[in-house]
């Protein structure tokens, strides 16, 4: 497909870019430490959880069949979290127990302490009957030995780290980040914070793709803006490879005019090039190819579209280096508001969101979607998916959105 011209449909970019690839490197960190990073091991429960019948609420451990006559019950020991009682509970006897609590043999249930009436250190009372079970968790309530609690491709976060500790994990096998190199081009850049000339702009697109980077799960290096000159572009190419990295993703010059030096520069040093047109709106000049192991992706120059490609395509190659499922990033809304038929160009309109009240959520095409609008883009929280040559739709309809948030 080396100098194709013809538009790629977004589907099959996307395939291509993922062909092949195998998932970066295992490591194995503490648990603290693996925030954030894909787990590469299932991970199974050794035991159950509670490991016993537990406590859930203060109280008392009787037999439920003395609570229903409101007999006085002797209070023969005390069970507390991480100090069980080892006797045996008996007919009219009770045991003093608090949440979490090991609930002694004989005991069948537990009365809370606001339904006892004590009479003094080694009586209690009943004054509601408590049924069998009750505020007892069962042993493996929460999981039982051997199911599986995570699978390799989780993104971990404070909800799964706290459930392997729970497991008794102390460290975790997961994948690193993936590195990506991002360069920007453009005589027109400046770096934010300097002084811009009457004919240039700050340069927005690279700190913005860094920090989607991130939130994806990879380990970005910017490579700054390179000047419209094929020596400088190259130099910032060596850069990357030097430091291994898995993508390097350009921003700008990709196109066929005078200044876009970027095919040409990564030409000089081996790339193979696969495609460098899409039919996605916005971004159609977006450019894919291979440096030996390194994945190259050109994004357009426009701040807009050079992210939200970053979120239709190299999203998915970030997840497939990282071992995750593939998945593209779509989920289920309904339309706010009618739109027309789209061309022959996949379109992701930028769009807020409105809670349905339990249902889908209603997304709202904002009313400018000109690819150069980056307050347009911070307003908005998905992309709303518009399928090549899709027709009107109606407000109401069921559409596709990719969150942003």
């Amino acid at each position: 497909m080396a100098g194709a011209v013809s538009l790629l449909p977004v589907r099959e970019a996307i395939s291509r870019i993922v062909a092949g690839v195998t998932p970066v490197e295992t490591e194995r960190v503490d648990l603290a430490a693996a925030y954030g990073k894909t787990l590469a091991e299932p991970i199974a429960a050794p035991r159950d959880q509670p490991p016993f019948p537990s406590s859930a609420m203060d109280g008392y451990a009787v037999r439920a069949a003395d609570s229903a006559d409101g007999a006085a019950l002797k209070v023969i020991g005390t069970s507390a979290a991480g100090k069980r009682f080892g006797g045996t509970v008996g007919r009219l006897q009770a045991v003093r127990i608090f949440t979490g609590a090991p609930v002694p043999d004989g005991a069948d249930a537990v009365l809370i302490q606001e339904n006892a009436e004590t009479g003094g250190d080694d009586e209690v009372t009943a004054t509601a009957p408590v049924a069998p079970g009750a505020n007892i968790r069962r042993a493996g309530l929460d999981f039982e030995a051997g199911r599986t609690l995570l699978e390799p491709g989780v993104r971990i976060g404070a909800g799964e780290i706290g459930l392997a500790a729970a497991a008794g994990r102390a460290d975790l096998l997961v994948r690193r980040r993936p590195i990506v190199a991002v360069l920007a081009t453009g005589d027109e850049l400046v770096p934010p914070g300097s002084e811009p000339g009457p004919d240039q702009i700050y340069a927005s697109g690279g700190v913005a793709i860094r920090a989607y980077l991130a939130s994806i799960g990879a380990d970005s290096s910017y490579l700054g803006v390179a000047p419209d000159d094929p020596r400088a572009i190259g130099e910032r190419v060596d850069r990357a490879r030097a430091m291994a990295a898995d993508i390097l993703v350009t921003i700008g010059g990709v196109s066929v005019g005078e200044h876009d030096l970027v095919q040409p520069a990564l030409s000089e040093r081996g790339m193979k090039l696969d495609f460098w047109k899409v039919a996605v709106r916005p971004g159609k000049p977006l450019m894919f190819g291979m440096i030996g192991a390194m994945r190259v992706i050109g994004l357009p120059g426009n701040p807009v579209s050079a992210l939200v490609c970053s979120v239709v395509f190299v999203r998915p190659l970030v997840e497939a280096l990282l071992g995750r499922p593939p998945d593209d990033g779509e989920r289920p809304a309904r339309l706010g508001a009618d739109v027309p038929a789209n061309g022959p160009r996949a379109s992701y309109l930028r769009a807020t969101l409105a809670d349905a009240g339990g249902g889908a959520p209603t997304a709202n095409p904002l009313p400018i979607q000109d690819s150069s609008m980056q307050l347009e883009l911070a307003t908005a929280d998905c992309l709303l998916v518009r399928e090549a040559n899709a027709p009107a739709a109606a407000a109401g309809e069921p559409c596709r959105i990719i969150p942003l948030r």
